[in-house]
């Protein structure tokens, strides 16, 4: 049982930031606790295929480095979220500049994808995957983003660096583009 002055479950999240300002690590070992779940999702939900831990780790590294320009103007997940879609950007386009430099053969990177295709083995799940897959890269994630983890729209567009109303236009498209791949 945790005391009165113990970080625990039912810290919110500011109060935890300011406990780990504090010096408090317990607190950032609560935060991460809390988020990183749902950043292993969205990473996995923007392709990340490998290294899921790492990535969600370094976006804790980075948020923990910078967390004075935390503004809590949105919430501490929302702004996690952003690092690590810039993190997974990053990281892709590094991964293209080696591409360049070395040459990687196709059915090696698809391999992983192929095994995941095994285990969504229902045909409702399939179809509904790869109608996301034709999505547009902004599209998928604002799609994602509203889905799987229940973003506002407020809360998508400081993620994907847009607008509100974008954010409601690529959600909108992309559920109407969803709804008409599974009906053809």
């Amino acid at each position: 049982m945790a005391k009165d002055n113990e970080p625990n479950e039912d810290s919110t999240d500011l109060e935890l930031i300011a406990r780990w300002n504090a010096g408090d690590e317990r607190a950032a070992t609560y935060l991460v606790e809390r988020h990183a779940p749902a950043l292993a999702r969205f990473a996995a939900s923007l392709g990340q295929r490998t290294d899921i831990e790492e990535v969600v780790q370094d976006t804790f590294v980075r948020a923990f480095g910078s967390i004075e320009s935390f503004r809590a103007d949105s919430s501490l997940r929302t702004w996690l979220f952003t690092i690590e879609r810039r993190l997974i950007l990053d990281r892709r386009r590094a991964e293209r500049r080696r591409k360049d430099d070395a040459a990687v053969e196709e059915r090696d990177a698809a391999t992983e994808f192929d095994a995941l295709d095994e285990i969504v083995a229902e045909e409702a799940q399939t179809r509904v995957r790869r109608a996301v897959e034709q999505l547009s890269r902004l599209q998928r994630e604002v799609f994602l983003l509203r889905v799987n983890e229940g973003l506002s729209y407020k809360e998508i567009a400081e993620v994907v660096g847009s607008t509100e109303g974008a954010a409601r236009v690529h959600y909108h498209n992309a559920m109407r583009a969803v709804k008409e791949s599974l009906y053809v």
